[in-house]
C-alpha cells in the first residue's frame, strides 16, 4: 500500500477525520460530509480508508529485535479497575539499573504503534511500559473503530487512575533507577499533562499534542515539560495560551515546540498525518531529554 502524506488531502478532509477520530462525527457524518472531496473517481468510503492506520509501517524496532526483551504484563489498580494489563519493553542485557518512561496511547488503547514507541525506548536503554486502558472492556480489540467506540464506555476516572498505576507498576521492576518520565501522545499526552499535576515525582513528562490542565492545576506541576504541538491543530492548540501563561507564572521549567505544516497526530508514521521530518525531529528532542533528566 503506498504512503500517502497529508498533502494528498483538501485540508478540510483532515479536518473532518480528526473530528472522526475524536468522537465530534459518526462515520455516516463523515461520509457525508467528504463526500463533495471525493473526486476523480474516488468515493468518501475510499477517502476514509486511505486515512485509516496501516500498522505495517510502525515496526521501526521488530519485537524480534534481538537489542531487547518484550512482554505482556498485569499490574493492580486499587483506586481505579482493579487489575489492568501493558506492555514491557527494555534492555535485552541490563547492566545496572534504569530509568523507566511509560507511554501512554491515544483514544484507540494499546495498538501496534505504542508498542513500537515502547520499543524504541527500550533500544535506548529504558524500562518502557505502556499500559492499555481498555483492559476493563478486554484490551485493544484489533480494530481501531471498535477500539474507539469501546474507548468512549470507559469512566474516565478511573480510567485515569488505571493509567496512573501504571507508574506504580514500574517502580518496582527490579531494574528500575529510581527515576521516570513518561510520554504520550493525543489522549495520553493530556494523561501525561494530568500526570505532571498529580506526582510530585515524575522526572520528566513529554506530551505530544495533548489537552492542557487548567491554570489551577498547573500550579501543582513540578516535572520538567517538553511540550510538541502541531501547527494544524485547532482543537488542541486553543488550550495551548493560557497553558503557557500559567507555566510561566508557576515557573514551571518547560520546552515547547510547533511544527510547521503538520497536523495533529504527525507522530504517528501509521496514517498520512504523519510527517517524517517533523516525527524525527521531535523524537530526537524527546530522547535528549529524557536522557537529560532520567539518566543524567
Amino acid at each position: 500500500m503506498t504512503r500517502k502524506k497529508a498533502s494528498d488531502f483538501h485540508p478540510d478532509v483532515l479536518r473532518l477525520f480528526d473530528q472522526y477520530v475524536h468522537g465530534a462525527l459518526d462515520r455516516r457524518a463523515f461520509l457525508q460530509k467528504a463526500a463533495r472531496y471525493a473526486v476523480g473517481g474516488l468515493t468518501a468510503t475510499a477517502l476514509l480508508d486511505s486515512l485509516k492506520p496501516n500498522f505495517a509501517w510502525a515496526n521501526q524496532v521488530p519485537e524480534s529485535d534481538e537489542r531487547i526483551a518484550t512482554s505482556r504484563e498485569e499490574y493492580p489498580s486499587p483506586k481505579g479497575s482493579g487489575a489492568m494489563k501493558g506492555y514491557l519493553a527494555l534492555p535485552a542485557r541490563v547492566q545496572g539499573k534504569l530509568p523507566s518512561v511509560v507511554v501512554y496511547h491515544e483514544n484507540r488503547g494499546l495498538n501496534p504503534y505504542i508498542e513500537d514507541v515502547a520499543r524504541r525506548l527500550a533500544v535506548e536503554g529504558y524500562i518502557a511500559f505502556a499500559p492499555d486502558a481498555l483492559t476493563p472492556l478486554g484490551g485493544y480489540p484489533g480494530d481501531e473503530d471498535e477500539a474507539r467506540a469501546l474507548f468512549a464506555k470507559l469512566d474516565q476516572a478511573k480510567t485515569h487512575e488505571d493509567l496512573f498505576a501504571a507508574v506504580d507498576y514500574v517502580q518496582k521492576h527490579p531494574d528500575y533507577s529510581g527515576r521516570y518520565g513518561a510520554v504520550g501522545f493525543c489522549y495520553g499526552g493530556g494523561v501525561v499533562n494530568k500526570l505532571a499535576v498529580r506526582r510530585a515525582d515524575l522526572g520528566a513528562g513529554v506530551p505530544f499534542y495533548g489537552a492542557q490542565p487548567s491554570a489551577e492545576e498547573t500550579a501543582s506541576i513540578e516535572a520538567p515539560l517538553l511540550i510538541h504541538y502541531a501547527e494544524s491543530d485547532e482543537r488542541i492548540n486553543a488550550g495551548w495560551p493560557a497553558f503557557e501563561q500559567a507555566l510561566k507564572a508557576d515557573g514551571v521549567e518547560y520546552q515547547s515546540f510547533v511544527y510547521p505544516g503538520t497536523q495533529h497526530g504527525f507522530h504517528n508514521d501509521t496514517t498520512p498525518r504523519y510527517d517524517e521530518e517533523a516525527a524525527k525531529l521531535a523524537w530526537s528532542r524527546t530522547l535528549e531529554f529524557f536522557d537529560k533528566h532520567l539518566k543524567g
